[in-house]
C-alpha cells in the first residue's frame, strides 16, 4: 500500500465500526514457530481482523430503530391519554364553584405571605439566638486556640498572665508592671 498510512486505515475502520456502518470481527489464531539460531525459538501468534458491511444489514438496523421509536411513541400516547382521563376525572370530582375559587385565591395569598415572611426571617437571621450562641462559641474556641498555640518567648507574650499574677499575689499596681516592662497603656492582649 504505497502512499497510505496503515494507522489512518485502522482509525477510519474503527470510526465506521463505532458508527455501526461496518461490522468487524477477529477470526482465527495461527501460531508460527520461527527458529532464530540454534538456541532460540520464537512463537508468533497472529489473529486476523475482518470487516464487512451489507446494505441489507443497514436497512434492517434502520427498521429495528424505527420499530423501537414507534413503540416508544405508542407508550407515550397511552400515558398522555391516561393523564388526560385523570384530569377529566379530577375536574368532575372538583366542580368549579364560588367557594372553590375563594379557597384557591386564599391559598395563593397565603403562599405569597409565607414567602414574604421567609424573606423577612432570613433578614433577621443575624439576630437569631442560636446563631449568636454559635458565634460566641466559635470566638471562644478561636481565642483558646490562639492562647494554646502562642509560644511565650518573653514577658510581653505572657503579659496578661504576668499582670494577673502580680496584681493578685503580690498586690502590685498594674501601672508599675507596665512601666517596668516598658509596655504602653494602649497595648491589647487577646486574653
Amino acid at each position: 500500500m504505497k502512499g497510505i498510512v496503515s494507522q489512518s486505515v485502522k482509525e477510519v475502520l474503527q470510526s465506521l465500526v463505532d458508527d455501526g456502518l461496518v461490522q468487524g470481527d477477529k477470526i482465527g489464531s495461527s501460531n508460527c514457530e520461527h527458529k532464530a539460531g540454534c538456541m532460540r525459538t520464537l512463537l508468533i501468534s497472529a489473529t486476523t481482523q475482518v470487516f464487512w458491511s451489507f446494505p441489507s444489514q443497514q436497512g434492517a438496523m434502520i427498521q429495528a430503530r424505527l420499530s423501537t421509536v414507534k413503540e416508544l411513541r405508542d407508550n407515550q400516547q397511552k400515558q398522555l391519554a391516561e393523564i388526560r382521563d385523570n384530569i377529566r376525572t379530577e375536574r368532575f370530582a372538583r366542580p368549579e364553584s364560588e367557594s372553590r375559587f375563594k379557597a384557591l385565591a386564599e391559598l395563593v395569598s397565603l403562599r405569597k405571605q409565607a414567602a414574604t415572611l421567609e424573606k423577612e426571617l432570613a433578614a433577621y437571621g443575624d439576630c437569631d439566638p442560636i446563631k449568636i450562641e454559635e458565634k460566641k462559641r466559635a470566638v471562644f474556641l478561636a481565642k483558646e486556640a490562639a492562647l494554646r498555640w502562642t509560644v511565650p518567648t518573653s514577658a510581653v507574650d505572657n503579659y496578661g498572665t504576668l499582670l494577673a499574677h502580680f496584681t493578685r499575689q503580690h498586690g502590685v499596681d498594674p501601672a508599675e508592671i507596665r512601666k517596668f516592662l516598658e509596655i504602653d497603656e494602649d497595648y491589647e492582649d487577646i486574653s
